[in-house]
């Protein structure tokens, strides 16, 4: 599977370990990240930043995923209650609600609790990684980011609330 976009915007080609250049998987099992039986699921991707948002649906729609939008933590909550995705990938910085107070309500919340939450940030400082899991956040990645390493995360979080 080939990444059309990075994270600073321009166009890259990056081949995930364990697939040959022509796509065919190498020496990997079937149901791990990038294979095709892939079972994918339902993720909320919050971000105010477009670029970001098409970044992340992209590279996780190429993957089987099914992606749903919010671009503020309001929308964030509003979406998750409704969609009750598989799993949310959400910023810190954004307007009307902030990621890490959306994340405290959606693990307060009985109805959106279980839903593993990756944080994905630019505040990189400790203090902000300590406030990040504070809230109970399962992850939390800066930015700039590496594609493969959260598709890998996202896997290993799925697979752990199977």
């Amino acid at each position: 599977m080939l990444y059309p976009l990075s994270y600073e915007g321009g166009v890259t080609t990056l081949i995930p370990p364990g697939r040959a250049s022509n796509g065919s998987i190498v020496g990997v099992e079937a149901g791990l990240v990038g294979s095709p039986d892939m079972a994918g699921g339902t993720l909320l991707v919050v971000d105010d930043d477009p670029v970001i948002q098409k970044l992340l649906q992209v590279n996780f729609e190429m993957e089987g995923y099914q992606v749903v939008l919010a671009g503020d933590g309001v929308e964030a909550l509003e979406k998750a209650a409704a969609v009750q995705p598989d799993l949310i990938v959400m910023d810190v910085m954004m307007p009307r609600m902030d990621g890490l107070e959306a994340a405290q309500r959606l693990k307060a919340d009985a109805a959106t609790a279980s839903i593993p939450v990756i944080i994905l940030s630019a505040k990189a400082q400790d203090a902000d990684v300590k406030a990040g899991r504070s809230t109970g956040a399962d992850e939390y990645m800066t930015k700039p980011f590496d594609p493969l390493e959260l598709l890998d995360r996202v896997a290993a979080l799925l697979e752990r609330r199977a």
